[in-house]
């Protein structure tokens, strides 16, 4: 396993197309033989070895097509990554599997996650006034229920207030829900789309 300092989170250019490579080839593979692309970490530069947790957008003429990822870094960045391409073109269960046809329109975009903050908070209040608009990522817990919003959620909620409602909602929660038992925890992501790298 390969760790990163938290001041050596910044992916160069190329790392990037790489990664985004990988995510294509990965659907493009799940497309013709039905898993996501092999990678083997050892084969790639240091930073692409690191474990880091990632989420992989799709989009098709600018609408959402399927998004996926983990919170936590759980195995190597390079395989996060053609792990969660694969899943967001084939497993996400609010779209229909990706088809050939559709391949070519894809806009694949990568957001890294930095490893999540847990927030403390007295009240509601509290919590709103911590919340960073355009900047952090949220994960709300409580017991069985769990949400997460990437920033760029932001766009489409630019206020804390709707950000956090629609984030209880999206847990499974009422959207004027409070408990004393409620977690909250931030992150911020590094964020890049094929459009970015390759245009």
């Amino acid at each position: 396993m390969v760790l990163m300092s938290s001041t050596d989170h910044t992916l160069n250019e190329q790392q990037r197309a790489v990664l985004l490579q990988t995510a294509r080839e990965s659907i493009r593979t799940g497309l013709r033989e039905g898993h996501p692309l092999a990678v083997n970490p050892a084969d790639f530069e240091e930073a692409l070895q690191a474990e880091r947790a990632t989420f992989v957008t799709l989009n098709e003429d600018g609408e959402l097509r399927g998004c996926i990822g983990h919170l936590e870094a759980i195995q190597p960045l390079i395989r996060d990554v053609a792990d969660n391409a694969f899943s967001a073109a084939f497993q996400d269960s609010r779209f229909p599997p990706v088809s050939e046809r559709e391949f070519d329109r894809l806009e694949i975009h990568i957001s890294v996650l930095s490893p999540p903050q847990p927030l403390s908070f007295a009240s509601e209040e509290d919590l709103l006034r911590q919340i960073r608009p355009g900047v952090d990522g949220l994960i709300l817990q409580d017991g069985y229920y769990r949400g997460t919003f990437l920033p760029s959620v932001w766009e489409q909620l630019p206020r804390q207030e709707e950000f956090l409602a629609h984030l209880k909602l999206k847990a499974g929660l009422p959207a004027n829900y409070w408990s004393d038992s409620l977690q909250v925890s931030r992150y911020t992501t590094e964020s890049f789309s094929e459009a970015q790298i390759f245009t």
